[in-house]
């Protein structure tokens, strides 16, 4: 992913625990599957990269989720390095009996953080109520995230990148309005073009041209642009006694051929109560 907005609310023991809105960006030669549950893995309801292999956002029947975004620092890529998606996918493929808390696996990771090209990692359990954050190119440790809405796009958390900002905000004043706002309402907040002024890009070592292009929550360019877009919702049910449901919606401009199309056409939604 390449923007991510979402609304933690940990201690929430009815409604909304987790709201989320995503877009993914990538090159489109680059060839993935869209999400669907992994044969190899069934618990595991995920896209895949089919370069790299992993993916970049994903979740699992006992609760697990994880995503991820690529940390913007061109000069300081190496084409050796190991690929970032089995971040994600390491952490949902194992077995729930084996699984660490996501602080654990955070810390993991960031043992060998330096191996890696620039990265944000999200990592969480629903069923824990956890939800945790580390960036290899950050002076910060992992952390656990308090209740609030954060953004990260391809600096570390909550940097004021202006689509952030827009879409962190956006997104504040949707579930202010409504906690269970449709998930095609958080769609179409991420399927926004507009550009930022030139006074407010950053500048993170690349044309001025560029800047502007991947300045929009919605990034259309020639080779490069949003591949898709995520819509999730985690919802406490231990009022009721029930555990945690999860409904997903993912929009992509990808038919699962690699051919893509704009705007949008290819929908899959998925719903599920976590497994206790």
């Amino acid at each position: 992913m390449c923007l991510i907005v979402f609304d933690w609310r940990p201690e929430a023991a009815d409604g909304p625990l987790f709201t989320l809105a995503a877009n993914r960006d990538e090159f489109f030669r680059r060839t993935a599957e869209p999400m669907h549950w992994w044969p190899e893995a069934p618990q595991l309801l995920a896209g895949r990269d089919l370069t790299g292999g992993g993916t970049w956002l994903g979740m699992t029947r006992d609760g697990r989720f994880a995503a991820l975004t690529n940390y913007r620092a061109p000069k300081e890529m190496r084409a050796d390095a190991p690929t970032r998606g089995t971040l994600v996918s390491n952490w949902l493929m194992g077995e729930a009996s084996d699984a660490l808390a996501p602080l654990d696996y955070l810390r993991q990771v960031a043992r060998d953080g330096e191996i890696y090209n620039g990265f944000n990692l999200l990592v969480g359990d629903w069923s824990r109520s956890e939800l945790g954050w580390y960036c290899n190119r950050s002076s910060a440790a992992p952390t656990l995230l308090a209740a609030g809405t954060h953004g990260i796009s391809n600096a570390v958390l909550d940097t004021p990148w202006p689509k952030l900002v827009r879409k962190r905000a956006e997104l504040g004043a949707l579930l202010a309005d409504n906690p269970l706002v449709p998930l095609e309402r958080l769609i179409e907040l991420m399927r926004d073009p507009r550009l930022a002024r030139d006074d407010e890009l950053p500048a993170t070592g690349i044309p001025l041209e560029r800047e502007r292009t991947l300045s929009a929550a919605f990034i259309e360019s020639p080779e490069y642009g949003t591949r898709g877009t995520t819509a999730l919702r985690v919802v406490a049910n231990s009022l009721a006694g029930e555990p945690p449901s999860v409904a997903v919606v993912e929009r992509s401009d990808d038919n699962g051929s690699h051919r893509v199309v704009r705007p949008g056409e290819f929908e899959r939604r998925y719903a599920f109560d976590i497994e206790r």
